[in-house]
């Protein structure tokens, strides 16, 4: 499978099995795979999921830890790796939103800010010529949430996702544990 450079956006719900296709994804495309990993372990569930993450990882994984500047992992990761899962963009925008040096302002100033580390995020995968692939919640498919800080994450989350799936080569929804290649499905305007 000969993929370098290739970007990819991997969308789901909670549990949807977005994480484990992710996986087998990025595993069918190197030998040594890379594992961007997101999360900060700030309390016992938290600490929880990232073992259940671990246990399906084998000995061919190199973990590289980006709660913050994740752009700053690639150069590395792709000097060790075949190829490269980041584990998730969820994790990373809420950390980039609601975490250390956070944004003030507009929900519209802060999707502005979110929309620059995105870019330099997408351009350090792409540079790394690695075969990236990205995990995403599909977070605005429930009910308008009751909150300002909710919607807002809901919209900026939205709208990251968006800027991925235009500059990704595939981009895969999961249900159930099925993916589905909405990319290659997608109406596309002439």
């Amino acid at each position: 499978m000969n993929n370098r450079g290739k970007i990819v956006l991997v969308l789901g719900g909670a549990r949807s099995g977005k994480s484990e296709f992710a996986e087998k994804y990025v595993l069918h495309a190197g030998a040594i795979c890379g594992y961007i990993a997101t999360a900060e372990i700030l309390d016992e569930e938290m600490a929880e999921r990232v073992k259940l993450h671990q246990a399906r990882r084998q000995k061919r994984w190199i973990t590289f830890e980006a709660p913050y500047e994740a752009e700053s992992v690639f150069p590395e990761a792709g000097k060790r790796t075949d190829s490269i899962l980041f584990d998730d963009i969820t994790i990373y925008l809420s950390n980039m939103l609601y975490g250390k040096n956070a944004p003030e302002g507009t929900t519209a100033e802060k999707g502005a800010y979110v929309r620059e580390r995105i870019t330099a995020l997408l351009e350090a995968a792409k540079t790394c010529n690695r075969t990236v692939v990205f995990v995403s919640n599909e977070v605005g498919a429930g009910i308008v949430p009751d909150n300002v800080m909710a919607r807002e994450y809901r919209d900026i989350s939205g709208w990251v996702n968006q800027q991925i799936g235009e500059a990704a080569d595939q981009v895969f929804y999961v249900v159930a544990g099925q993916a589905v290649d909405i990319k290659r499905l997608a109406f596309k305007f002439e």
